[in-house]
């Protein structure tokens, strides 16, 4: 009998799924061997509806053989590309725990899927992953590791570890000339041509290793080094192997380093190319949250005024507070602290106090310490100006803060009781 056939009986017996489930393991079991064709099915059902208890007890019988690891990395593998990622980490640490081997490829794999399956809005979450990680990602097969050295990259570009950001963004782009020259010689020798099975074009892993490495020399304030990296993914045109999708993506880097570049000259003090980056700005709405970032932090740095600009993209920026992904949950953050820095200079200080809590609030969905300490010692630095409603919005924060142990414990090297 099959998990679907055992399933289809609880129906007609007006049962719920997952009955008689406990027996089903005798089922999957023939002269003290685990028939995969079963088991595998089994384990996966059991995890989609909550039968742990199943899971827990088949596993055990499971590891009694070290051979049976492969069986849970098959089923963590099925559950994942059904779309069940919460469901298959268990057993892909299941596999990470108990696999001797740190070479064995569903090893390395077990390691790969539960680096991206943590990723999320945790600022500290997401660092631990990476550091996890970190050590096996040579291990991987070259077409894995070109999306393990992207996520890296990006992932420490969300944490600014703008160093780090630099050494994934220079082993993308090597791995991504390795493959692409070996993409090229296949072409030209075999009469029969499979591209390599990457989750993005090539084209994309070699423009976001310059990409990336110029983003993280902008954030260290090297500006011309930094420019000499965009101009490396300014026109990708002469990328080969380039279908639909590839000149799709040529287009993209060829709009960003446009982006980058004006970025850069703003950075640079360079106001006066502010009016051509405004109309820029219009035609290419994405690229308003990370250039006003970029237009604050000047005008923070050079002191000119850009009220009329904040005005003119009023309506843009109260569309930031619907982003949930992490990178721009984080360009929020820093675009609300920039905001009140720039208000603050400008003796707006009870607008500079509300994008104050704004950015105390994102650094709390962040988990990032670092950032709330920031808001923090800012608030304090002009509570004075704060109007009683304010006030009571801040302490009420804190007071979320406090309640959850979780926070407190990513806080604790902060006194709560003090502020």
């Amino acid at each position: 009998m099959t998990v679907y056939q055992l399933d289809q009986l609880a129906i007609a017996f007006g049962h719920e799924p997952g009955w008689l489930y406990e027996l089903y393991p005798e089922e999957c079991v023939t002269e003290d061997k685990f028939s995969r064709p079963r088991v595998i099915p089994y384990l996966a059902r059991c995890a989609e509806i909550g039968r742990q208890d199943c899971i827990n007890e088949t596993v055990s019988k499971l590891l009694e053989n070290p051979k049976n690891i492969r069986i849970l990395f098959s089923v963590a593998e099925q559950l994942f590309e059904n779309g069940k990622l919460k469901e298959s980490m268990p057993f892909y640490q299941f596999v990470v725990d108990n696999e001797k081997d740190s070479y064995s490829h569903h090893f390395i794999m077990a390691q790969y899927r539960l680096f991206r399956a943590v990723l999320g809005s945790n600022s500290e979450e997401n660092w631990k992953a990476v550091i996890r990680f970190e050590p096996y990602r040579k291990r991987l097969l070259e077409h894995y590791q070109l999306d393990a050295l992207l996520h890296l990259a990006n992932t420490c570009f969300s944490l600014h570890q703008w160093r780090d950001v630099e050494k994934y963004a220079d082993e993308l782009r090597e791995m991504a000339v390795i493959l692409y020259e070996d993409e090229l010689r296949k072409k030209k020798t075999k009469k029969t041509f499979d591209p390599i099975n990457t989750e993005r074009h090539l084209v994309v892993y070699y423009g976001q290793g310059y990409l990336l490495k110029a983003a993280a020399l902008e954030k260290q304030g090297l500006y011309e080094q930094a420019k000499r990296y965009v101009e490396g993914y300014a026109d990708l045109s002469w990328f080969e192997l380039l279908d639909e999708v590839g000149h799709y993506e040529v287009q993209k880097f060829q709009l960003w380093a446009k982006a980058n570049m004006y970025t850069l000259e703003i950075l640079l003090g360079n106001v006066e190319v502010l009016p051509e980056y405004l109309d820029f700005l219009k035609h290419n709405p994405p690229e308003i949250l990370p250039a006003l970032i970029t237009i604050i932090e000047s005008a923070n740095k050079h002191g000119f005024t850009v009220d009329r600009i904040i005005d003119d993209f009023s309506e843009e920026i109260k569309l930031f507070t619907h982003y949930r992904d992490p990178l721009n949950i984080d360009r929020n953050f820093r675009f609300r602290y920039g905001l009140a820095i720039y208000r603050f200079n400008n003796g707006q200080h009870l607008i500079g106090i509300d994008e104050t809590l704004q950015a105390l609030t994102l650094s709390i969905v962040k988990n990032n310490e670092k950032d709330f300490l920031h808001c923090v010692t800012t608030f304090e630095a002009y509570r004075n100006y704060a109007t009683d409603e304010q006030k009571q919005e801040y302490h009420q924060i804190l007071e979320e803060v406090r309640n959850d142990e979780k926070r407190i414990a990513a806080f604790s090297g902060f006194d709560l009781g003090t502020v």
